[in-house]
């Protein structure tokens, strides 16, 4: 593995771009366009004010910086620096901005959720959307771009409706059967709709293109119910994460559950491999050192390093009882996500802050658990092939595959407390983020199993 640099970041906005080439971040109201590869610095554009969000466009020619704050978008180009577009919300304000699926139109969502607009970059129309409902995960686009899906809210009741992309004509419209709707997720093959309620209501629902409901699925009642969903990239498992800290997979045929994964305060099974973060003496002693180190290398070689080691079962995680007398307990399945060949499912309970568990969807078995010194922040797949990378708040990166586990000390001058990462679409390398930095991790090819 190879570092480079860090560089200045704010608000934790950095992304590659989708034809893996660039890489955009943004200090304050400045976002800097970089080569991925050798983080020279291509274009520099000053916005109007703080950025608060940015995403590229799909073509990876566009990209879209929403200052909240001032209602503004305002959008760049990196095949001509010189042209360059705002989008004025005035006094309807804003509070979500994205792109379409063609990346030459953008989406404003204006504030206490009004309506939708859409502008056009090539012919400079305005379309609106009404009633957009005020939920996590309100606007959905299928993978293939061709259709939008809206959530909506209109006289005490939830509605979806389905838009071409191409023309942004109104293809269905129907009303669900929820008390409250939370979010709206395709599956990747753009068949299926699932729709899922407030987390006071376990329910989730299914819905075809054409918009009749395919399936109802409640686990329990009286209860809080969903907490996260997940759809695996071959549309065939649908993965529910809940408050009662269990994982339900639904198969793709009946809609049926097929499994149910739990995730205790002691593991027992044999089976299970359980890597434990160990922490080990820095690898230099001062006194041999004939000359005085830099900081930098100071900082990697002092600092204390750590290992994986294989933990005996049966293995008790450290387990935190939630508040119970406060607003959005940390209690139930926060993060869940599968692997890109569809064999692994990575989870985290937020009862268990620390772990990582990795099921074997092919068994459908809890297969490894990762038992790391500080809480997990954040876990994403290498998009090519299994293999699992985790950050901890902390300057170590953590990589695991079938092949093993390994913890990687990032040789950094300073804190460098990564909170976030994201993979380059080739796999070869990704983006380490910190509040205040950022740097690449490159991957050696040959390493890789």
């Amino acid at each position: 593995m190879n570092f480079s640099e860090p560089c200045r970041l704010t608000g934790l906005l950095g992304r590659i771009s989708p034809d893996g080439r660039c890489l955009a971040s943004c200090v304050q109201y400045r976002l800097i366009v970089r080569d991925v590869t050798t983080l020279q610095l291509l274009q520099l554009y000053t916005c109007l004010d703080q950025i608060q969000y940015i995403e590229w466009s799909s073509d990876s020619l566009f990209i879209l910086c929403a200052m909240y704050k001032r209602g503004i978008v305002q959008v760049w180009s990196l095949e001509q620096p010189d042209w360059h577009c705002k989008i004025d919300e005035g006094s309807a304000g804003l509070v979500a901005s994205c792109w379409s699926p063609d990346g030459r139109h953008i989406l404003n969502t204006t504030e206490f959720h009004l309506r939708i607009t859409v502008w056009s970059l090539c012919t400079k129309s305005v379309s609106y959307i009404k009633y957009p409902k005020a939920c996590q995960q309100g606007i959905a686009f299928t993978k293939d771009g061709r259709y939008m899906a809206v959530a909506e809210r209109r006289d005490c009741k939830d509605f979806i409706s389905l838009f071409v992309c191409s023309d942004w004509q109104l293809l269905r419209h129907f009303d669900t059967e929820t008390q409250d709707l939370f979010g709206i997720e395709w599956a990747p093959n753009g068949c299926v709709l699932a729709v899922w309620d407030t987390c006071l209501e376990y329910k989730i629902l299914l819905y075809s293109l054409d918009g009749r409901l395919l399936s109802t699925y409640r686990a329990y009642e009286w209860s809080l119910g969903i907490k996260s969903i997940a759809w695996s990239p071959s549309s065939q498992f649908l993965a529910i994460g809940s408050y009662d800290e269990k994982v339900r997979i639904l198969n793709h045929v009946t809609w049926k559950k097929i499994a149910e994964f739990e995730h205790p305060a002691m593991v027992a099974d044999t089976k299970t491999v359980v890597y434990k973060e160990v922490e080990k003496p820095p690898s230099v002693e001062t006194e041999r050192l004939s000359f005085p180190p830099t900081r930098a290398l100071a900082s990697s070689l002092f600092s204390t390093q750590s290992k994986y080691d294989i933990s005996q079962v049966p293995v008790s995680f450290q387990y935190i009882k939630p508040v119970a007398d406060r607003a959005n307990p940390k209690m139930g399945i926060g993060m869940l996500a599968f692997s890109s060949d569809n064999c692994f499912l990575a989870t985290k309970n937020d009862n268990i802050p620390n772990a990582v568990w990795i099921w074997d969807i092919q068994k459908l078995k809890l297969s490894v658990v990762l038992e790391q010194l500080c809480a997990i922040q954040s876990f994403q797949w290498d998009p090519r092939q299994p293999r699992l990378a985790v950050c901890t708040g902390n300057s170590k990166v953590y990589l695991w595959s079938p092949a093993g586990c390994v913890s990687v000390q990032v040789p950094m001058e300073g804190e460098f407390q990564i909170v976030s990462l994201c993979w380059h679409p080739t796999g070869d390398s990704m983006a380490l983020l910190s509040k205040e930095n950022f740097c690449m991790c490159y991957l050696e090819r040959e390493e890789v199993k």
